[in-house]
């Protein structure tokens, strides 16, 4: 499966669009990363483990976005998107969308 933020791959030809697809997940703090991030926040500096968590959650929803394009037969997902909001105080969720297609020469094209 190969995935790009490009609308299309370099000579790879797009056959078939196949529509939007996505996938998400919904990750919350939890009192071990908080307790450092109040540290942090007197003291300065990254964060570590909350970017640790949002880089999981990216992979999460990636994978999950791969596995409903593979469903439909892509074999390719181009211009691939991410958005994240603020679900409750404590959780965010991230959204990975492309747009899946079959493309010439690529998996299963």
């Amino acid at each position: 499966m190969i995935i790009s933020n490009m609308e299309e791959i370099p000579g790879k030809p797009v056959l078939r669009h196949l529509g939007v697809v996505q996938g998400s997940t919904v990750q919350t703090k939890n009192l071990f990363r908080d307790f450092g991030a109040g540290l942090k926040n007197l003291i300065g500096g990254e964060l570590k483990s909350y970017t640790a968590l949002m880089n999981e959650a990216r992979h999460e929803a990636v994978n999950r976005m791969t596995r409903e394009a593979v469903a439909i037969g892509a074999n390719a997902v181009v211009n691939v998107r991410f958005a994240t909001s603020t679900i409750t105080g404590g959780a965010a969720e991230i959204l990975a969308y492309g747009t899946a297609v079959v493309i010439e020469g690529g998996a299963d094209g």
